[in-house]
């Protein structure tokens, strides 16, 4: 890109200078919010105007002056189910220590909506993000009509990632697709250097399609002629699909092996088995990217693009590559009355939070193996110091120290989107996990904080209306686990004044109370509880830690990145 595009680019740039910075932060913000168009989360955005989604984009690049520079950048797109944005992370990772200028596009965000636009690893300032914001803002809605209306969110981000990456003058950008490939608006991209699918799944079956070969028909959809493209291994229903896309594109397509993690020099940061497969994805695409753009042989000479061994930049970049909300364990630093003091930094608390993004069935059976592997080392790291023997209490461990006994409870707090199906979800999860040996003592249900229509930054308040929500989903969700707890359907009339006066009062000793007492018979439930708000719980869980010093708690958060990017906000403030 010439240099005197960019600066055409940047002299273009305005910014709301009469508000001060956080306040015109929460303006673009509400702006954003406007630009939503579903009624609720799953529903498909609804646009007025004659032109499709793809049409539309091709116009909103040309008012927006980047349809020809979109093609000078060196593209890696990926699609898929599962892995998407830690495939596109590890390879972001993986080209920035290689030396390269990097942009990289994911979705969606957990706190902030700048994290789903990084350059060089880090998500850009709040000024450059409202530089950019308010001049694209700005051009676009000078060139609204009734046939051509602003962008819908998505849509918007997406143009704003394109903006920022050419104005910032990336080496490479790497775009992560929002929902499917074939009609998503990332698909605007023409010539990629390299594409990527990622580990399908079922999941979004109602924009998708109900098999997986209708599903695998949308991911192909991003595949261009003769732009090579590696998959990660799939299901033959799948991989039969892209095949034959491939073949009519007359696309080099390869499956690509997953990382052998004992070939693996250091440790992967992103945890869980599955993302060697990731990994092994995200080699084969970076390694693809350096060829096509001569760059291999720039940095490593003759070393073999074959060969087993990495370089070292590979292994770095692997090492690194971080993305929260996936496999992540925060340890709550409100709660100090557990004694750590004979225990390394880092390897226990008393209140521990395990979150995993998970909504589909597949995703749902990794984060339960993640879950039940994560809280068994954490009670060997624990134990390791611990000198009498461990003892077992139905599903809590007695650890005896010579200071205290540590009760170690299991709990899940949880919720998801109604289009998921709960019951497919909660089943996979309690199988994966009692196949492992780890039973939750609790589940906890529980409405998001954040809702669809607004977005919201780090600083922005928490308002009584995030607080105040209808609970008849959870008590819904709450009903299907006692359901799958006790193996029968549980028959109760909710009477929601009392059930929404008894959640909001949950008593400690909930914590220690036996399955055994559960009944439906006057709504009792010793197995699961229903709390009002995310801050409710999440003050419930430390008061129960700071109440008692012999207890700590391994709280699994899932079923929803919305819930996980809610429950970290909290955990922040």
């Amino acid at each position: 890109m010439s240099s005197q595009v960019v600066e055409h680019l940047q002299r273009n740039v305005v910014v709301k200078e009469d508000l001060p910075l956080t306040s015109s932060y929460e303006s673009a913000m509400e702006a954003l919010s406007s630009l939503i168009t579903s009624k609720k989360r799953g529903d498909g955005s609804t646009v007025g105007g004659k032109h499709g989604k793809l049409e539309r984009m091709t116009i909103y690049l040309k008012i927006l002056s980047l349809e020809k520079d979109i093609e000078g950048l060196k593209i890696i797109h990926v699609a898929g189910t599962k892995g998407k944005g830690s495939t596109c992370t590890f390879c972001e990772a993986i080209l920035r220590e290689c030396g390269f200028r990097t942009g990289l596009f994911t979705s969606p965000h957990l706190i902030d909506v700048r994290e789903r636009i990084r350059i060089n690893g880090l998500e850009i300032s709040e000024n450059k993000f409202l530089q950019y914001f308010w001049n694209c803002w700005y051009q676009l809605e000078e060139n609204m009509t009734e046939e051509l209306p602003m962008p819908p969110f998505f849509q918007f981000i997406i143009l704003l990632a394109f903006k920022v990456f050419i104005c910032e003058q990336v080496d490479v950008a790497i775009v992560e697709v929002g929902l499917g490939g074939k009609r998503d608006s990332t698909n605007v991209i023409k010539e990629p250097i390299v594409c990527g699918i990622t580990s399908l799944g079922m999941d979004h079956v109602e924009t998708l399609g109900n098999t997986l070969g209708q599903i695998a028909s949308h991911k192909a959809g991003i595949l261009k002629p003769h732009v090579p493209a590696f998959v990660a291994p799939q299901l033959s229903e799948a991989m039969d699909v892209i095949q034959e896309v491939a073949l009519g594109l007359m696309v080099p397509l390869e499956v690509a092996t997953p990382l052998d993690s004992t070939k693996m020099v250091g440790k992967l940061r992103l945890s869980g088995d599955h993302q060697f497969i990731n990994a092994g994805l995200a080699i084969s695409l970076s390694k693809c990217w350096l060829q096509r753009t001569g760059n291999w042989e720039k940095l490593f000479g003759t070393q073999d693009i074959l060969a087993d061994k990495l370089p070292g930049a590979f292994y770095r970049g692997l090492s690194t590559a971080y993305l929260s909300g996936r496999a992540e364990i925060v340890y709550d630093t409100s709660s100090k009355s557990f004694n750590s003091s004979k225990v390394s930094e880092g390897s226990t608390g008393a209140l521990v939070f395990y979150l995993d993004g998970a909504h589909s069935p597949e995703s749902m059976e990794v984060c339960g193996r993640w879950f039940s592997t994560a809280v068994k080392e954490n009670e060997t790291s624990t134990c390791s110091i611990i000198k009498d023997k461990e003892q077992v209490w139905s599903n809590d461990y007695l650890e005896h120290t010579e200071e205290v006994a540590t009760i170690t409870k299991q709990i899940l707090l949880f919720n998801c989107m109604e289009v998921r199906d709960p019951q497919v979800l909660l089943s996979r999860l309690l199988s994966t996990c009692a196949s492992s040996g780890t039973h939750f003592s609790k589940a906890l249900f529980v409405p998001s904080m954040s809702t669809h229509s607004r977005v919201t930054s780090a600083a922005s308040a928490i308002t009584a209306d995030s607080l105040r929500r209808d609970l008849a989903w959870q008590f819904d969700l709450q009903r299907l686990w006692e359901k799958l707890i006790h193996g029968k359907e549980v028959d109760y009339v909710i009477d929601k004044e009392s059930m929404m006066d008894a959640a909001a009062v949950l008593p400690h000793e909930f914590l220690y109370e036996d399955a055994s007492n559960c009944g439906p018979v006057g709504n009792h439930f010793a197995c699961s509880a229903v709390i009002p708000s995310l801050p409710l719980a999440i003050t419930w869980l430390r008061d129960c830690v700071k109440a008692n010093p012999s207890v700590r708690i391994q709280v699994l958060v899932t079923g929803s990145l919305h819930l996980v990017g809610d429950v970290l906000k909290l955990l922040r403030k």
